[in-house]
């Protein structure tokens, strides 16, 4: 079912209640759809419709917050098992076509300042970077309820895609100056986009994409926070919140525990996707940050391997009351898994709605409700 932003942003604020948000964030892993076929999935199962998933629809804000201007990417080289591209910072990019749908780095760009400075044209301002025509665009559609995003680069993933990871966590104690360098770039672009689209529409919605943990615990501590992260985030957070902006959500795997203190210090009031197998239990961080944080996903996706009884425990405990009270959105933690059973996601769905007092769905289209009862 669709939401209009207006619903979204009040529920997500803990503003409003009048219904409970039960979504699939990202789909199935490549596979997972002939797996299902086999196991009798019709194609409304497959391109999950068939589900009624909740949704907010979005749209762009109308400017390019990240490179810019760099050459486009090419094919380097292709097999059956994989492909090879140069990016736009002259990356080698490598894509296992049968497992993945994002390419790894094979190697980087910068290692110093001198590296740096040689692309760092490709994220500075210039005017090009705002699209009239889809802030026109984004203006039409957010009258009638989609929401307007803007994505901006994380204060660890912008220099993690130009370091890589361990040389980046070397850089915050070798070169620091570098780092700062490079998100002050960022952040003085991102600020400058804003001014310019916020004299036509208010973006709804800014998004940071990370990545900063595995599931030991944050890549970076509260101490690497607060000197390189936190100038980013706030001077982005500030402009857009004095313009309207409602939601500040960040994007990150792994067990983020340790930093969330941190990281609300930085302005974000909603973070995903929550892994309880990295150890995020978003019951209770619900428990300990209330209405400061929204949360979504939270719901371990390996129960769809596993048995009904599985499923429901995780349900009745993830959407117990008390969650049941706005800002949750609920939903898998990440991806649906390869090896996962179409009975049990149907009886996923089933459950999940049932607990949140939603209508089940027709019985009389849905031909799978009478299988997975």
């Amino acid at each position: 079912m669709r939401w209009n932003r207006r619903e979204y942003l009040e529920y997500v604020t803990f503003k409003a209640n009048e219904k409970r948000m039960f979504v699939e964030l990202m789909g199935p892993l490549i596979g997972l759809e002939d797996e299902w076929r086999a196991q009798g999935a019709t194609e409304d199962e497959i391109n999950l419709s068939a589900f009624d998933w909740d949704y907010v629809a979005y749209t762009d804000c109308g400017a390019s917050f990240d490179v810019f201007g760099a050459p486009q990417e090419k094919v380097f080289e292709e097999t059956k098992e994989y492909i090879i591209t140069i990016d736009a910072l002259g990356r080698k990019m490598k894509l296992m076509k049968a497992s993945a749908t994002i390419p790894l780095p094979m190697d980087y760009p910068v290692r110093n300042m001198d590296d740096w400075l040689k692309i760092k044209h490709y994220y500075q301002f210039r005017e090009d970077r705002i699209n009239y025509k889809q802030i026109a665009s984004a203006k039409n559609q957010q009258q009638e309820g989609v929401m307007v995003r803007a994505q901006i680069p994380g204060g660890f993933d912008l220099p993690r895609q130009l370091m890589g990871e361990e040389e980046l966590c070397y850089a915050y104690f070798e070169q620091p100056e570098l780092i700062k360098d490079i998100l002050d770039t960022a952040a003085d672009t991102a600020v400058k986009c804003c001014e310019r689209v916020s004299e036509h529409l208010i973006v709804d919605h800014l998004a940071i994409h990370e990545d900063m943990a595995g599931k030991s615990g944050s890549l970076i501590g509260p101490v690497h926070i607060e000197q390189f992260l936190k100038p980013y985030y706030l001077k982005i957070w500030n402009a857009f919140k004095e313009k309207g902006c409602t939601v500040f959500t960040q994007d990150s795997d792994g067990n983020m525990n340790s930093v969330i203190d941190s990281l609300l210090e930085c302005g974000l009031n909603q973070m995903y996707p929550m892994e309880p197998a990295a150890g995020m239990d978003i019951v209770k961080i619900h428990q300990k940050y209330g209405d400061k944080l929204s949360l979504k996903g939270g719901i371990d996706k390996f129960i769809l391997r596993d048995s009904k009884l599985a499923v429901l425990r995780e349900l009745e405990y993830k959407m117990q009351s008390s969650m049941q009270k706005g800002g949750i959105v609920f939903g898998l933690d990440h991806r649906i898994p390869n090896g996962s059973s179409l009975e049990l996601y149907r009886y996923y769905v089933k459950t999940g709605r049932e607990i949140l007092g939603r209508e089940p769905l027709d019985k009389k289209n849905k031909g799978w409700m009478r299988q997975a009862i």
